[in-house]
């Protein structure tokens, strides 16, 4: 396997997929797209949304996967903060079918407008819950067919399932630590 390329040229699926990276990528396209990751709020979050759904497997019938890329068009991959499978879900080592859940946590440095984006493609591969979650401003959105909806009621749900966080206990304990 070849070692980083440089972000500054157009590469093939092939060349992604077959090159290690530090922190892996997202590629659109032909263009390698660095990922938001390495921060507090951002790592610690996403922990505990792992430590949730791991906590709550077998009631809620699901499992986690961190950073897992996921195959939206045939030159698309991309790499959700956090990606829910239904149990039971055939095991890919990329994802070719829409799992039931994916979350981006948002960092600062990146524009909601382009997590807006992600989320559309999201919504139009076939995943139905996009979830986002920003710790700096304290708030959660939904991916619909409209857009980023914020999520007023305070949590996120997955109707039809025991899946449910509680937005106010998600952000309390990030202030725990």
């Amino acid at each position: 396997m070849a070692t980083q390329p440089a972000f500054d040229h157009p590469v093939s699926v092939e060349q992604y997929l077959s090159t290690v990276y530090e922190h892996d990528c997202e590629f659109v396209d032909g263009v390698i797209e660095g990922r938001d990751l390495g921060e507090f709020e951002h790592a610690y979050v996403q922990g505990m949304l792992i430590g949730l759904f791991l906590k709550n497997r077998q009631e809620w019938g699901v499992y986690p996967l961190p950073e897992q890329r996921v195959q939206t068009q045939r030159t698309h991959f991309r790499v959700p903060d956090v990606t829910v499978l239904r149990e039971r879900t055939p095991r890919e080592s990329i994802l070719t079918r829409p799992p039931l859940l994916v979350i981006e946590v948002q960092s600062p440095e990146s524009p909601l407008r382009h997590t807006a984006l992600k989320a559309e493609e999201y919504r139009t591969f076939g995943i139905e819950h996009v979830w986002v979650i920003d710790p700096y401003a304290r708030v959660a959105y939904r991916g619909t067919a409209n857009g980023l909806e914020l999520a007023r009621s305070g949590e996120l749900a997955i109707p039809e399932t025991p899946i449910r966080i509680v937005l106010a206990e998600l952000f309390a304990e990030l202030d725990r630590v």
